[in-house]
């Protein structure tokens, strides 16, 4: 017998917490497809690493740190092929799975978007509600740098949506 992690248990938890995978996809893939290939390649990440899940944070910050991670090493990836996708489909159909944002969500979204990398990562978790220390525990940063971060990032943000 293997150690391998409990199916049932690691679903269950997956399912509970689908909505950071959902987030995380809609910030970092551009269509339909590489949603569908992001998601797969979380579930794959998040069942190889959760043996080593030891509990010392909560499930949804280590699912949100595997995630992410698992994010921007496929957004490398897919940022080295060539994308051919015509702009009638670029990002308007959402992945399997993921529920439709209302319009005010998406326009947020698609400003979201436009931010750096690290930039998406803080702000996403600052609207799930982690704290500045839990932020900083995920990102690797002070707690103080998150808190410049996010002020900066919310300035930018609006700033973007008065633009329209």
């Amino acid at each position: 017998m293997t150690n391998d992690p409990a199916p049932s248990e690691l679903l269950q938890l997956v399912q509970q917490h689908a909505g950071i995978l959902h987030k995380i996809i809609r910030l970092y893939a551009d269509d339909a497809e590489d949603r569908r290939d992001l998601y797969q390649e979380m579930l794959y990440e998040t069942w190889r690493a959760y043996p080593g899940f030891r509990g010392a944070s909560a499930f949804s910050t280590w699912l949100y740190r595997v995630a992410l991670n698992t994010a921007l090493t496929f957004r490398k990836k897919t940022l080295r092929k060539v994308n051919l996708v015509g702009l009638d489909a670029a990002g308007q159909v959402p992945g399997e799975g993921i529920p439709a944002l209302s319009p005010a969500a998406e326009l947020l979204y698609r400003a979201i978007r436009q931010l750096p990398e690290t930039d998406r990562a803080i702000i996403s978790l600052h609207l799930d509600s982690y704290d500045n220390e839990e932020i900083a525990a995920i990102s690797g940063m002070t707690k103080n740098h998150v808190a410049v971060k996010l002020h900066r990032i919310k300035t930018e943000l609006e700033n973007r949506l008065k633009r329209g």
